[in-house]
């Protein structure tokens, strides 16, 4: 199977796209978006799809499936099960999540090399068995990767990855899915997709002086909050959408991950086709051109968005003002002009000097962003000036490290004291061995993601977001309440000077990119014979058994582990961190559900009431085990917005294994709700969201008529308190036909295996 970005794979897939399209059209006969275009164009059975938007399950065929280091274990580890022996998509495994940042760069790769090794030569067998690409430790984030060799306009792309959106700044449909959909993918089935609502960002003018893309998502995070993004796409349209870099949209689509959005994408023009030439794509360029009416809105549809978007925002990019966002949530934003006067407020104790500031990730690691914090850095060096805090430089991809060391971007962020290191996420995922801080402190970076505890597990360091000229010149001053377009700093000779803004950055490197040592390991023909590296006796790496079928009863008299308050993310549920080294052994990895989770109760995170043995003050994890080794059925009760942040479907499978059975919250996050319909878990939301207050800590509840379970119909849910008392509440789900058939059977895995083995 080719697993490149080839012409032939592009002419078939636009050429089932139109096809596919002259249907939908016929069907629909109205204007379509460009989201429409490409999801509807990659319909399994476009004549008799039900086509509502916010309703119904689209059934779509994706082009491209990939998977990170570390939900790749569990994902491939689930694929064992289905009993086939080659994915039947085009799939690459990119080694990027276990590097930790320690030191630099190479010292960092190194240790990663050898501390897991086991996991590499695992995901490595695993790669050559099946078919699968393999980017080995040190070639780059996944993101990054996939942007500069597999994403390009109308391409479909799952990504065991919340950030795979990434991908739409070259106008891909790319999505973060759970393992358990990317396997699905993999084994040739559909991929189910609630058909998303449409929400169309209208950008005029163009970005100048201090201004960049990282301000446009920063903005529109602060106008659509956290959660304002779910169940649909955010489409960039306008003029101001055909001025920026194919990176700087990859920057905005890969953030729009924080908005909740299934994705987010930009139409096809000319600077993604400078982008695909100078990456060594630019046979793609003529096909793109051809199919251009495919990758961009009907001129209808971007002449009147109003019409035809169930939301519509518009940003004037001329006017547009640098922003920073943070702490603890990406949609806390706000301009940079008034970040001095927040910080002045004690009220909310924010702490103006600066610890550490981070340059790079997926989100900022382009030729172009490097490029503009490089020249804030030449300037900081030319008044004979260095960071005045420790400065953390992060390349996308071997490709960018390579290239901006050949064309002295890091020789100037170096020059003013920065470290650089390895090319991979670290401190982003919370992969970072920073020693612990004294108290509460302020992190400025380019990052894409700021909950607590997300970058160095302490609960107290404040995470604020912004543009990576803006976080250089944070670190050039020290301190948060700096505004660059304002403030002077002082020069070695004891003179006041302004940075200038920086130069407009190049999309692409002149010379063109060096492509450094890293490459793509490319599967053999045939892996049949090919033996996968699991130790038994191994503490990182454990075989998957398939979960027990629902035996057709009810749930009754269950005890609540936990009722979480306020923002739960998949790292409260499942955190990251020191724990990433045990993601492919699920039971040694469990001793961490729920220690981020704040109880309800209490206010204290992580811990509670074991209401069987009245043990108090217990981890959730050892409460769950206990519960599981009486035979006891138990279930969680959630906030709003249940389950945001990464496509983490750890927090999903920990459950199930320690004996969960159904998350009942006021709503939940796309991704994991996903994540528990597909582990069999039941995913359940309240008809009132105010009955999420009626749960009493030490309330048994029962789950009724699960016989009856269909689309449409709640299940009855008593509550039984501790003084007798009992009331019945409605609650609601999402589930389809095919969905409650996962549940009968334990998992969407176990009606796959029983398929093939018939």
């Amino acid at each position: 199977m080719e697993i490149a970005a080839t012409p032939e794979m592009a002419a078939k897939i636009y050429a089932r796209m139109a096809s596919n399209l002259e249907v939908v059209r016929q069907r629909l006969g109205a204007p379509l978006s460009l989201a429409d275009k490409v999801l509807l164009g990659h319909l399994d059975a476009p004549e008799t799809q039900e086509l509502t938007r916010g309703h119904s399950q689209l059934a779509l065929r994706p082009d491209r499936v990939v998977f990170q280091d570390v939900l790749g274990q569990s994902a491939l580890l689930q694929f064992m099960q289905t009993g086939l022996d080659r994915v039947a998509l085009p799939t690459t495994i990119h080694c990027d999540h276990l590097i930790q940042a320690r030191a630099e760069g190479e010292a960092d790769l190194r240790a990663s090399l050898n501390e897991d090794q086991e996991v590499y030569a695992f995901l490595r067998s695993a790669a050559a068995k099946y078919g699968c690409g393999f980017w080995p430790p040190g070639a780059g984030i996944i993101h990054q990767v996939v942007l500069e060799n597999y994403a390009f306009p109308g391409a479909l792309i799952l990504g065991t990855d919340s950030h795979t959106p990434n991908g739409g700044g070259l106008g891909a449909c790319a999505v973060g899915v759970g393992g358990a959909d990317a396997v699905d993918a993999i084994s040739g089935l559909p991929w189910e997709l609630l058909y998303p609502k449409r929400i169309a960002v209208v950008l005029t003018g163009k970005l100048g002086g201090w201004t960049a893309p990282k301000d446009v998502i920063l903005s529109v995070a602060g106008q659509l909050t956290v959660s304002g993004g779910t169940n649909a796409i955010v489409e960039y349209i306008g003029p101001g959408a055909r001025t920026i870099s194919a990176t700087g949209k990859a920057t905005i689509t890969n953030m729009g991950a924080e908005l909740g959005a299934t994705t987010s994408m930009f139409p096809a023009d000319a600077h993604m086709l400078t982008y695909l030439r100078a990456t060594g794509r630019a046979t793609l360029v003529p096909l793109v051109e051809q199919y251009q009416a495919l990758l961009e809105p009907d001129p209808e549809v971007e002449a009147h968005p109003e019409r035809y978007y169930d939301r519509v925002i518009e940003l004037d990019l001329s006017t547009l003002e640098p922003h920073v966002v943070g702490p603890h949530s990406p949609d806390r934003a706000r301009p940079i002009s008034r970040l001095a006067a927040e910080i002045a407020d004690p009220a909310n104790g924010f702490v103006d000097t600066i610890s550490t500031a981070l340059v790079g990730s997926c989100t900022n690691s382009s030729y172009e962003d490097m490029s503009r914090a490089a020249d804030v850095a030449a300037q900081v060096k030319w008044h004979g000036l260095s960071a005045a805090a420790p400065l953390l430089v992060t390349p996308g991809s071997e490709q960018i490290r390579a290239t901006i060391e050949r064309d002295g971007q890091m020789q100037a962020l170096e020059g003013i004291g920065a470290s650089v290191l390895a090319n991979a996420c670290g401190p982003c995922i919370g992969q970072w061995r920073r020693a612990t801080p004294d108290g509460p402190n302020t992190i400025v970076t380019s990052y894409n993601r700021n909950f607590p505890r997300r970058n160095d597990g302490q609960p107290t360091t404040m995470n604020f977001i912004a543009s990576p000229e803006v976080v250089t010149a944070f670190a050039a001053a020290g301190r948060l309440s700096f505004n660059p377009l304002t403030d002077t700093l002082m020069a070695a000779d004891g003179t006041e000077f302004k940075l200038e803004p920086p130069q407009p950055g190049p999309e692409v490197p002149a010379s063109g990119f060096n492509p450094g040592h890293a490459s793509c390991v490319m599967p053999p023909e045939d892996g049949c014979s090919i033996a996968l590296a699991i130790d038994p006796n191994s503490e990182r790496l454990q075989r998957l058994e398939p979960w027990p079928a629902w035996d057709g009863e009810d749930f009754l008299d269950m005890p609540v582990l936990v009722k979480t308050k306020g923002k739960t993310t998949t790292d409260h549920i499942s955190p990251a961190g020191p724990w990433l080294r045990y993601r492919g052994h699920l039971d040694r990895f469990s001793d961490n559900m729920f220690m981020g989770a704040v109880n309800a109760f209490t206010g204290a995170a992580g811990k509670g009431q074991n209401v069987l043995s009245r043990a108090t003050d217990q981890s959730f994890s050892t409460t769950a085990r206990d519960y599981r080794a009486r035979g006891v059925k138990w279930l969680v009760v959630g906030d709003t917005n249940y389950g945001e942040g990464s496509s983490r479907e750890h927090a999903a499978l920990s459950p199930r294994l320690l004996g969960g059975v159904a998350v009942i919250a006021r709503s939940f996050a796309r991704i994991h709700e996903s994540n528990l319909k597909k582990q069999g878990l039941l995913a359940l939301t309240f008809r009132d969201p105010d009955d999420y207050e009626r749960i009493r800590e030490d309330d048994r509840i029962s789950l009724l008529g699960l016989e009856a379970l269909a689309p449409g119909h709640p299940v009855m849910c008593r509550v039984r308190h501790a003084d007798s008392a009992a009331e019945v509440l409605t609650l609601q789900h999402s589930y389809t036909a095919a969905q409650v058939l996962w549940f009968r059977a334990g998992s969407a895995l176990n009606l796959l295996r029983g398929a093939q083995q018939h």
